[in-house]
């Protein structure tokens, strides 16, 4: 059994942390699966979005029990090396021209809790349960959850799961911020499965230039994203038919064929 499978439906890959007997936690392995996901991911013009899960009971529960041991044993030879290439896959992710669904089959905690900041949407099941937990463990957070969490939920709601151990629920997921929506588990797929066909019918190239102004959003001053949104309408406008293609199909009331997929 592969620790990471992908399957491509549509326009749609879905990466699926499948080692369920070790609550899908992660390792040197697993991050060699998750790079070649999203290598290959973004070499496909033709998808539009990915979605990463999980199997069995758990999303993710962070760093693998048996690895963690080698890494307290050696911090600088590798634990060290490890973080900065989580550090490194997450910023990837983060930043992808692909938005990204985390869809949150079961528990998620730790390194899992920072995979799912990483995405750009985050759909759960009503039972789902996600924390931090590193600050019960005596960790420090190593995978960006106290730089996103923060700039996700708030101030006082990041604290009060990295500092306190609050858990969530798929609904208080959503209550929080943290979540798009929260569906009974059955009906995860199904929801997932909705937003992937909406972002299926967007221009790639839109949603890629669209992204990078967003992520760009929290670290720059207004008049800063304002010039940046400036420079990139009019590069995109330059080097994407997109745009033009949009209005004569809105115009000739068919549906748009994009060139950038």
């Amino acid at each position: 059994m592969t620790q990471v499978d992908t399957t491509v439906t549509g326009s749609v890959m879905t990466i699926t942390l499948n080692s369920p007997e070790r609550m899908n936690s992660l390792s040197p392995q697993t991050l060699d699966g998750l790079e070649a996901a999203l290598d290959a991911a973004e070499r496909d013009d033709s998808l539009s979005s990915l979605v990463i899960t999980g199997t069995g009971r758990a999303f993710c529960v962070g760093m693998d029990i048996g690895f963690l041991g080698e890494c307290f044993a050696d911090p600088p030879g590798v634990f060290l090396p490890f973080i900065r290439r989580l550090h490194a896959f997450l910023d990837r992710l983060e930043a992808s021209p692909l938005p990204s669904v985390a869809a949150i089959n079961g528990l998620a905690r730790a390194g899992g809790f920072e995979l799912l900041l990483a995405c750009d949407f985050v759909i759960a099941a009503d039972d789902a349960k996600v924390g931090d937990t590193h600050s019960s463990f005596g960790v420090v957070p190593g995978g960006g959850a106290s730089i996103r969490a923060p700039r996700k939920l708030g101030d006082q709601r990041a604290r009060a799961l990295l500092l306190a151990g609050h858990w969530l629920t798929g609904p208080q997921m959503v209550d929080w911020g943290l979540a798009l929506s929260s569906v009974p588990a059955a009906e995860l797929t199904d929801e997932v499965t909705r937003l992937t066909d909406a972002l299926g019918d967007r221009s790639r190239a839109v949603t890629a230039f669209i992204k990078q102004l967003m992520n760009a959003a929290p670290d720059v001053t207004l008049e800063e994203g304002m010039r940046l949104e400036r420079e990139l309408f009019t590069r995109f406008h330059e080097e994407v038919a997109d745009a033009d293609e949009g209005y004569r199909a809105y115009v000739e009331k068919r549906r748009p064929v994009w060139n950038a997929r």
